[in-house]
Order: structure tokens, then C-alpha cells, then sequence
């Protein structure tokens, strides 16, 4: 199989190192003869982000044969596709070859068209920013990665690792690719989503803005009964009133926005305390463990015991 891997001014050596990375690891196992080669718009050279030169990088004609065309990143300053990278990653398609967009190279791929109707990753950053760009795509920011079959995306940076091995396990098998990832020493499937990654900053408003005195104390209070006439009551504010106005302050309905900030003192206290789970449900407003799991999940793709060990920031 073979391989062919878009290098372009300013692509961060990680992400155009990482397919090359897994798909030569298939070579060097033994498990299949599979060829990666670096392109560009145009033969020679290009420079990494990092500033390092690369040479020999081959021309648009390389995808001519290719089984499979990774776009490792993209440029994040919202240029259009050139038009001859993108007539020949559309023929590529048409002949068959496998469109992958890893990390922003997702919003090159949308660029394609080849996204409309369906649902595709990107990192996190620039979920809305592809949401936006092409309303038509259903961005879903809760995975790893998505497969359609003849195009798959994945989230940000490490994530391609995971989709890159789905490649392996697709085409030669899980015990190929659990090979390539105890080579690499990496996880052959991880669990959950980038969606536990997301930063979910609580918005800061004037101290006279009835919302925000609201929001303040609901937050000094989240395992109290956040129910939205106790939050109208804090505001002053008829239950009417206050779900209009919350709405257009927050862009998220009360219930919503109370879900969200529990769940981030439970991320919290999962980082940097000692309480249980069973403790933790009930400070932060669960009531009981089984509705913190059930919500943790939905929201970050993982248990909250999964993500404690992954994330646990005491010494």
C-alpha cells in the first residue's frame, strides 16, 4: 500500500511525522509491505514550522498510485485550497485513495467537499471554526476519530496516532496494529474522546449584572438544588425573565449550564483531591454516583475513575 503525506510550509514536524511514523512501523514488523511518501504542491523542498528544511519532497503526481492521502495539518490562517491540490486530491478520491485529515487537516478535507451531509473531527480549537465554515458538515468534538469508509478526520495532534492505527486495524487486522502500537509504546485504542481535553472557561461578568450574581452563586452552591426558580430567585428575576435573559447571556439554558459547571468541579476534584467518587457525586450536586457516571460519560467520553487516572495531578 501506499502512502502519500501532504508537506507544506509551516506543517509542524509532529503531526507530518506521525503517519509516517505508524505506517512505516508496519514495513519494519514485517506485517506488510507499505510505502509513505512525502508531497507538496510542488517538487523539492518545504520548511517545518520548527524551521527545519526538507528535501526531496515530491510533487502533486505522487498521489497518482497512492491507496491512501493524509493530510497531516493545515495552515490555520483560513486560506482556500490551491486549485491543483485540490483537483488532484479530488481525482485521488475518485479513483479510490483513502482522504484522511488529521487534526486541522480536517478543514482542508471539508474544503473538499467531501464532508457535506456527514459528521467530521478537528481539534478542539477549531470545532466551531469548521462548524461555521461549513454548516453542512456535523462536527462532533467527542472523538478520537471518524471513518466514513473513503474519509476519515481525526481530533487534535496525538489524536492521529489513534487514527492512524485504526488504518493498520482496518486493513491488516487488531493484532497488527496492537504490534505497531507496543512497538511505538503507545495505546492500540484509547478510550473516550478529546472532549476531555476541552477547557470549559466560566465567562466573567460586571458585578451588578443580576446573571452573573446568579452564576456566582450557583457556584458557590452547586450541590444545593440548582433549579431554575432558586437561580431566578438569585437574580431577582421572574423564572420567565431569567430564562430569556440566561439564555442570551450564556448561549445555554440554565439546566445546561449547571450540568456543565458540575461536571468541571467534578473534573476538579478528580485532578487534585483524595474524595471518592461517592463524595465527590454528592459536592458537586450529582446526588449519587450512578448520575455522575452517566453524565461524565456523555460529556468526556470516559468514567470518572478512567479519567482520575489519566489526569490525576497530586504527586
Amino acid at each position: 500500500m501506499k502512502i502519500a503525506i501532504y508537506a507544506f510550509d509551516g506543517v509542524p514536524m509532529f503531526h507530518l511525522s506521525v503517519p509516517q511514523m505508524v505506517f512505516e512501523e508496519v514495513t519494519r514488523q514485517g506485517l506488510a509491505e507499505w510505502e509513505t511518501v512525502l508531497f507538496s504542491d510542488r517538487a523539492g523542498s518545504i520548511r517545518t514550522a520548527e524551521g527545519y528544511a526538507l528535501g526531496r519532497v515530491m510533487g502533486l503526481d505522487a498521489i497518482v498510485d497512492a491507496n491512501l492521502v493524509v493530510v497531516p495539518s493545515w495552515i490555520d490562517d483560513g486560506r482556500e485550497l490551491r486549485p491543483a491540490f485540490r483537483s488532484a486530491l479530488l481525482r485521488a478520491h475518485d479513483r479510490g485513495s483513502m482522504i484522511a485529515g488529521l487534526c486541522l487537516g480536517a478543514i482542508a478535507v471539508a474544503d473538499l467537499g467531501l464532508l457535506e451531509g456527514r459528521s467530521a473531527v478537528t481539534h478542539w480549537h477549531a470545532v466551531d471554526a469548521l462548524a461555521r465554515r461549513h454548516p453542512g458538515v456535523t462536527v462532533d468534538a467527542g472523538v478520537l476519530y471518524l471513518d466514513h469508509g473513503d474519509v476519515m478526520t481525526s481530533a487534535g495532534t496525538a489524536s492521529g496516532i489513534d487514527a492512524c492505527l485504526h488504518v493498520v486495524r482496518t486493513r491488516l487486522g487488531a493484532e497488527a496494529a496492537n504490534r505497531v502500537a507496543r512497538s511505538l509504546v503507545v495505546a492500540p485504542h484509547r478510550e473516550g474522546g478529546q472532549a476531555q481535553y476541552i477547557e470549559r472557561a466560566v465567562a466573567h461578568h460586571a458585578a451588578a449584572d443580576p446573571i452573573a450574581a446568579a452564576s456566582t452563586w450557583a457556584l458557590e452552591n452547586l450541590g444545593e438544588d440548582l433549579g431554575v426558580d432558586r437561580l431566578a430567585a438569585a437574580a431577582h428575576m421572574s423564572r420567565r425573565t431569567f430564562v430569556r435573559t440566561f439564555r442570551n447571556a450564556t448561549g445555554a439554558t440554565p439546566a445546561a449550564w449547571v450540568r456543565s459547571r458540575r461536571l468541571d468541579e467534578a473534573r476538579r476534584l478528580l485532578e487534585t483531591s483524595d474524595l471518592s467518587i461517592d463524595q465527590i457525586a454528592a459536592s458537586c450536586g450529582f446526588g449519587n454516583p450512578v448520575t455522575l457516571r452517566q453524565n461524565f460519560a456523555a460529556a468526556f467520553g470516559s468514567t470518572p475513575s478512567s479519567y482520575r487516572r489519566r489526569f490525576d495531578a497530586r504527586q
